[in-house]
């Protein structure tokens, strides 16, 4: 919990602010980007909510961030009319979990909700105000891990929800030996015939990404937005397993339709696929100039 006596001289005045527990992980800042910013390598509030909508943001970043290092002055009195917000809406019927893990360094999570039975992507914090949401809203069938680094609290959801983990076999680890449904080789795999797995080595060798209904894209830490170079990008300095597999992957992936990219790690973009198909050669064409 945030305590004001490690509060950041960098917040501005008034009642949130963010402490120097923060990891840096960049979670509230593109939540609650009017409030949140970067000062000192680590977050900081830079404008005291003013409104519903920017008060909103604010908690709801407040509950997501993994280290709890966000905190309010005055005990907050809507935190439980926040916590009923999540799992948050993006479009159509896909939501953002929230309640980030550190153990996967604030990686975003998220949830597909169908009639076949919902689908966890990555592992938010099991905590008892998402969870009796998550039941709210339905059976989840598959917990779909895109690779080893973002598993965060996993068997806590196989055990409560009963669901199939799914991650494939290059990224198993002591951990998560006992997933349930551990793919193999690197031909893409129709889980359904509006789900599919990509593999992506790159980052990890058993990193793959999922699309759904050649809309939403779910990237894990293979591809997002840069604010930085306004381009979708790569992490060159968090490639983990081999960049030139990450970049044979990234031109494989280019020959895909999708309209939005949601990843674990890096902000979130948007756009229609022709749009998206020039920001994806855009990014094959950076990534071939970086190493």
């Amino acid at each position: 919990m945030a305590t004001l006596n490690q509060r950041r001289p960098q917040n501005a005045k008034g009642d949130v602010y963010v402490d120097k527990t923060c990891i840096d992980c960049d979670t509230c800042r593109w939540m609650a980007p009017d409030v949140f910013h970067r000062a000192d390598e680590q977050s900081a509030v830079y404008h005291q909510p003013t409104n519903e909508t920017e008060r909103l943001a604010a908690m709801q970043a407040l509950l997501s961030c993994p280290t709890a290092s966000i905190g309010t002055v005055d005990k907050p009195q809507d935190i439980k009319a926040v916590q009923e917000t999540f799992p948050i809406p993006i479009a159509d019927n896909v939501y953002h979990c929230g309640y980030h893990a550190e153990s996967s360094y604030g990686a975003a999570s998220y949830l597909i909700v169908r009639e076949q039975g919902n689908i966890l992507v990555d592992s938010p914090r099991f905590t008892p105000a998402l969870v009796k949401r998550l039941e709210k809203m339905g059976e989840i069938r598959y917990m779909y891990l895109t690779h080893r680094d973002d598993i965060a609290d996993h068997k806590k959801f196989r055990d409560h929800f009963r669901c199939d983990r799914i991650l494939h076999s290059d990224d198993i680890t002591p951990k998560t030996s006992d997933v349930e449904i551990q793919l193999t080789g690197h031909d893409a795999i129709a889980l359904s015939p509006d789900l599919v797995i990509i593999p992506v080595p790159g980052h990890t060798k058993g990193h793959t990404i999922l699309l759904y209904q050649q809309k939403f894209l779910f990237t894990g830490d293979h591809l997002a937005w840069s604010d930085h170079l306004h381009q979708l990008y790569a992490f060159d300095d968090l490639c983990w397993y081999s960049w030139s597999e990450l970049l044979n992957s990234m031109r494989r992936l280019a020959t895909y339709r999708f309209e939005w990219v949601l990843p674990g790690h890096g902000r979130r973009y948007h756009a229609d696929a022709q749009t998206m198909g020039q920001q994806m050669q855009k990014c094959i064409s950076w990534m071939e100039t970086v190493r």
